[in-house]
């Protein structure tokens, strides 16, 4: 690969694919609302198109949804959505213009419903509620056209851990100040992910001709919040048994976005493993040692 887009390549996953990829040689340019050497804007790709020697093409392009500072209206909704769907519709357009050879992109879990069941791949499931049905609608986005030659995958990631976003970044000092404690119950399953470890997939994949399809972007190790919880607390030196209460969390962010934190799903990682992609980190325990490095 000597030329890959990446759309939503100033984000926390983003940027991390960016330094990756180009750790190996490879060019990168980054779709971004932001202006900079080595990016394009989103207008650019709707007036002109991907560049003439785009070889790949990857969206990790989103909105946070976790945000506290945005209150769940109808407008963050939207943006939410539009962050998702209609920039991966962009790309799908933009790359049946272009030589590349690969169309990679990333949804979510919550394609999958939280009741018990063990999720792979092979599963089905309908759209339940508003994640569920962005995840859904994300993955409908990417579809290239059936004679197209594009090779496609999709990684249907889980709580990505890594110090510099997401989650991590949101309860790194309280659990430091020995604040930290598990969320609700916490008996919740939380498929997860290090970050290393997801683009470490990312990069399985654009070098690998045999993957394509879904992938489900989690770690081989099943955990509950309170089993992740010690783990990180343990890594820290630190107490972990102030509960954020589920009421707390409905206030805050909303029924609807508490239901991410208070419900997860059993994933397991069934073509990542068919496939031989090795993790640095398949066990929570290793990887909170290394968050707190």
């Amino acid at each position: 690969m000597k030329h890959v887009i990446i759309g939503g390549g100033s984000g926390f996953i983003g940027s991390q694919l960016i330094k990756c990829l180009s750790l190996e040689g490879i060019s990168c340019t980054c779709i971004s609302r932001m202006p900079g050497p080595h990016r394009i804007s989103w207008n650019d790709l709707e007036r002109n198109g991907l560049p003439e020697d785009t070889s790949a093409v990857i969206n990790v392009a989103g909105q946070n949804v976790l945000d506290p500072a945005q209150r769940w209206t109808p407008g963050f909704k939207q943006n939410v959505r539009n962050s998702r769907v209609k920039t991966t519709k962009a790309l799908a357009d933009a790359i049946q213009n272009t030589k590349a050879e690969i169309f990679m992109t990333i949804s979510g879990v919550a394609y999958y419903k939280p009741n018990g069941t063990m999720y792979t791949e092979d599963s089905k499931c309908e759209p339940y509620d508003f994640l569920s049905k962005l995840s859904h609608d994300w993955e409908d986005a990417a579809q290239l056209p059936k004679e197209s030659n594009i090779r496609q995958v999709t990684i249907r990631s889980g709580v990505v851990l890594g110090r510099t976003g997401g989650m991590i970044k949101q309860i790194y000092l309280p659990f430091f100040l020995g604040l930290g404690g598990p969320i609700g119950a916490g008996n919740q399953y939380m498929p997860w992910i290090h970050i290393a470890d997801l683009v470490g997939l990312f990069k399985f994949a654009l070098k690998n001709n045999n993957v394509q399809g879904i992938i489900n972007g989690v770690a081989p190790q099943l955990v509950t919040n309170v089993e992740f919880t010690k783990a990180f607390a343990t890594a820290m030196w630190r107490p972990a048994v102030i509960p954020l209460p589920n009421f707390f969390l409905k206030i805050l962010f909303s029924e609807e976005r508490a239901k991410i934190m208070l419900e997860g799903q059993k994933v397991e990682p069934k073509r990542a493993k068919e496939l031989g992609f090795k993790y640095q980190y398949p066990d929570i325990e290793s990887a909170c040692k290394q968050l707190v490095q």
